[in-house]
């Protein structure tokens, strides 16, 4: 029976030790508040930091400490040094990952050994969960500090369903290449078969590097990506509702609490609660509830801000500096608008209870939630779960995840303080009417999807996604009709093999230099044509001269060349399998030449009867406007001649309609009594060669798409493994 294994930095418990007693605390706030409810009904195992340095711990407490989290939370610890929690976590993941993925890139620090220390810790989560892996389990990889984990997990265990949830922003492709280990982080996340995040805006940025970094495609937010497809989707984050619409213990309410519900009898009371972070926006807030009490006198001596910060990451110095800022600009409101009777802000620099966050929730007529840039934000879930009376009122910034899913709120531009001032007027003289309707909306909407239903979605999706691929329609995968292919081709006594080059055989590179074939490419073509039962035909769109220069050392390949314009039966001279001229290019050339410059990273290719664009390099949303305008301006010259727009994969080309793979495959095939035929390609271009084989060939889509094959295979590494094992076939034989 399959479990599942939540892996993230921290546990939902936290180990202290006084003295020599070791004290377990329930973690606060975040992943482990969201995750463990869930965590506690479901049958999981929750891997994770327990909070305290390996070297303040002798073996015999770590055994303890690794058979009470067993036996008692259901988790697994991971030891971690002082040095590698400095170097991982407070210099990595919080000067590197965080800053970056905030949008704050001018505190972002690029240092070899701190990214050197995330890869090891990564690997050491690994290694202390791999024995734990069944090959039924279901791995759940949370957040930024283990983002080369997945990768790892299905280098090791590629039959493991393995998903990965983000749970702060994903950045702009501009602003995510500005990373120096872009690419190792894009494809230890793509090692997950499952990426979620909490809005489809952070989705469509993953997409967008994946396309600009890696050049990978992606059809309706799937990525083909080697021998696998990679699902990326959408999972807004919920909250335990009940938990916060029901009732609460007020028996144990600090003083602090006790005063601000006394406080509310005579005073307006808007509420702010943040970890202390710069991404929080605290400073801009304190100003912008200046500019309220500026512009709205009315209220001076009526209202009250309890502004209150968690302590976080104080050991980083940018944050001991935040924290002082917050200090003056409290201290400075207070000192400017003050009186004997009234101080505007209440200052609390600590953590409160559960109990005592509900508390506060509903007895502050406004929560202020105002981050410069926020993943999700559960607090303004929570405020708005616990106003059991309806009342109340969220103003949220338009940059926090949540904004998305409670457009009912105030929503404001948190950089302009005019903006959340007036925010905030409008929040406080919101009729009650109007609060009720906006809120039950939002209540609705957090009452159906909570942080159960979030997991059981997400879970459900990774398990769809691995089951079964086919998001779009496509033919039946090779691998799982093997057997039967293979005994066809064993039973042949002439056959012949169709392969496409660029992108079915190698990966796809449109500057010729880069697409050289490798030697294992070649033996493998060498072993082939080695079987006297094999016809072994490279049909490309490359020029002939290209694929003469790469394969002249492979005797016995047939090639066609230019997409079937130009034929070469092994050890012969090329022939033209139709007569053309060339006369159109000197006046389309221009128009080529012109999108290309338009399309920074587009390449024109000039071939024999034929002018390409290769836009593998281009910016993908540009692409689409500039690509339309092309097709159109062709369409238009080349309307009364035999002249076709033809779109491969990331190439658009201008040939003649008496052109294409059909017509040579068909002079390859025609009366040679050939009873095995395959044909593998992975573009439009190779449509054409599918539909010319007979019914009974073998013909096989490589990668996404609709198409006219019979078969598909995910990748071109997959198609050469097909191959090889046809190759083995042979010198079984």
């Amino acid at each position: 029976m399959s479990r599942i294994i939540i892996i993230s930095n921290r546990l939902p418990v936290t180990v202290k030790k006084s003295g020599k007693r070791l004290e377990y605390i329930d973690s606060i706030g975040g992943l482990s508040t969201g995750l463990k409810k869930y965590h506690e009904e479901a049958d999981s195992v929750w891997v994770g930091w327990p909070g305290i340095a390996d070297e303040d711990l002798t073996s015999r407490e770590k055994r303890s400490i690794e058979k009470t989290l067993k036996e008692k939370y259901n988790c697994l610890p991971v030891f971690l040094t002082q040095v590698e929690v400095n170097k991982y976590y407070f210099g990595f993941c919080n000067n590197t990952i965080w800053p970056l993925f905030h949008y704050f890139s001018s505190q972002t620090e690029y240092d070899i050994t701190t990214w050197e220390a995330y890869s090891e810790v990564n690997q050491k989560f690994y290694d202390k969960v791999k024995s734990s892996i069944g090959k039924k389990d279901v791995v759940w990889v949370h957040d930024y500090q283990l983002m080369l984990l997945p990768e790892i997990i299905k280098r090791h265990s590629p039959t493991v369903q393995v998903g990965f949830f983000l749970h702060i922003p994903f950045p702009s492709a501009e602003l995510f290449r500005l990373l120096v280990w872009r690419e190792e982080i894009l494809r230890g996340l793509l090692g997950a078969d499952l990426i979620g995040f909490h809005t489809y805006d952070y989705v469509r940025h993953f997409l967008s590097c994946t396309r600009r970094l890696l050049g990978l495609d992606d059809v309706l937010n799937v990525i083909n990506y080697e021998d696998r497809y990679v699902k990326v989707d959408s999972f807004p984050m919920g909250i335990d509702y009940k938990r916060f619409n029901g009732a609460y213990d007020e028996t144990n309410l600090s003083p602090e609490v006790l005063e601000i519900k006394k406080i509310k009898e005579t005073k307006k009371i808007i509420l702010s609660i943040d970890r202390l972070d710069y991404t929080k926006g605290i400073p801009a807030r304190i100003r912008s509830y200046n500019s309220f009490l500026t512009k709205y006198p009315q209220y001076i001596g009526k209202v009250r801000l309890n502004l209150i910060v968690a302590p976080s990451r104080t050991e980083i110095e940018n944050y001991e500096l935040l924290l002082k800022e917050i200090r003056e600009m409290v201290s400075e409101t207070n000192g400017t608008f003050g009186t004997m009777n009234w101080m505007p802000i209440w200052f609390l620099f600590k953590t409160f209870s559960q109990e005592e966050l509900i508390a506060l929730y509903r007895n502050s007529d406004v929560l202020l939630v105002t981050p410069l840039r926020d993943g999700m934000n559960l607090i303004a879930k929570e405020y708005v779960a616990a106003r059991t009376d309806f009342g109340g009122m969220l103003v949220l910034s338009e940059t926090a995840g949540a904004a998305s899913e409670l457009a009912e709120a105030v929503i404001v531009n948190a950089n302009d303080s005019d903006s959340v001032a007036a925010g905030i007027l409008t929040a406080l003289e919101m009729p009650a009417e109007e609060k009720i309707a906006r809120n039950k909306i939002m209540h609705q909407r957090l009452q159906r999807y909570t942080v159960e239903v979030w997991a059981e979605d997400f879970l459900k999706q990774l398990k769809s996604t691995c089951e079964d691929a086919e998001v779009v329609a496509l033919p039946k995968p090779i691998e799982t009709n093997r057997e039967h292919i293979e005994k066809a081709y064993r039973d042949a006594k002439k056959r012949i093999l169709f392969l496409d080059y660029d992108g079915t055989l190698v990966g796809f590179k449109a500057i010729p230099e880069q697409a050289i074939p490798d030697q294992d490419l070649k033996e493998l073509l060498r072993t082939l044509i080695g079987d006297t039962k094999n016809t072994v035909v490279l049909i490309s769109g490359r020029d002939r001269k290209i694929l003469d220069s790469w394969f002249a050392d492979v005797k016995g390949l047939n090639l066609v060349a230019s997409h079937g314009l130009w034929l070469k039966h092994a050890g012969q001279k090329w022939v033209m399998t139709a007569s053309l001229d060339n006369e159109w290019k000197e006046s389309v050339r221009p128009i080529f030449e012109l999108y290309a410059d338009r399309m920074p990273g587009a390449i024109v290719e000039e071939k024999e009867f034929a002018l390409s664009l290769h836009y593998r390099r281009c910016n993908p949303d540009m692409v689409v406007a500039k690509l339309n305008e092309l097709k159109q301006t062709l369409v238009s010259m080349t309307k009364s001649s035999s002249l076709v727009v033809q779109e491969g994969s990331k190439v658009l080309e201008l040939k003649d309609s008496k052109v294409n793979k059909g017509i040579a495959t068909t002079m390859m095939i025609d009366h040679n009594g050939f009873d095995f035929l395959f044909s593998a390609g992975d573009d439009l271009t190779d449509e054409d060669a599918f539909r010319a084989l007979p019914q009974n060939a073998i013909s096989v889509k490589v990668g996404l798409g609709r198409t006219a094959a019979r078969y598909r295979t995910k990748s071109w590494q997959t198609m050469r493994k097909v191959l090889k094992r046809f190759a083995e076939t042979d010198k079984g034989e």
